[in-house]
C-alpha cells in the first residue's frame, strides 16, 4: 500500500513561515507528479502546487512568489516552503502522488492556521 506520510503543519502569526514534507512509500510505480492541495474552512479543495520529477512546478497564482514547492526523488519527499503567510492561507493542505500508470494517491491532511 502506497503511504503520504505529511508533517509540519502547526499554528504561526500573520507573515511568518512553515515548510510543509511529505514522504511517499510503498509506490511499485514512478511517481510521475507530486503536489499539494488545500481546503480552506468552508470552501471547495483547491490545487496550490504541483511539481514533476523533472522539477517543473507550477502554482496557483494567489502563492506565487511566497510558496516554493520542490522534490527530493531519491527520498520520494515533496516539501512546500510556505512564507509570508496570510490568514487567507488558513486550510488543511492535502499531499499527492501521481503515479506514470494512472494511480493516485493522498495524504490524509495536515492543519495550518494563520492568525491575525
Amino acid at each position: 500500500q502506497v503511504q503520504l506520510v505529511e508533517s509540519g503543519g502547526g499554528l504561526v502569526q500573520t507573515g511568518e513561515s512553515l515548510r510543509l514534507s511529505c514522504a511517499a512509500s510503498g509506490s511499485r510505480f514512478s511517481i510521475n507528479v507530486m503536489g499539494w492541495y488545500r481546503r480552506p474552512p468552508g470552501k471547495q479543495r483547491e490545487l496550490v502546487a504541483t511539481i514533476t520529477s523533472g522539477g517543473t512546478a507550477i502554482y496557483t497564482d494567489s502563492v506565487k512568489g511566497r510558496f516554493t514547492i520542490s522534490r527530493d526523488n531519491t527520498k520520494n519527499t515533496v516539501y512546500l516552503q510556505m512564507n509570508s503567510l496570510q490568514p487567507e492561507d488558513t486550510a488543511v493542505y492535502f499531499c499527492t502522488a501521481h503515479t506514470i500508470v494512472g494511480y493516485n494517491y493522498w495524504g490524509q491532511g495536515t492543519q495550518v492556521t494563520v492568525s491575525s
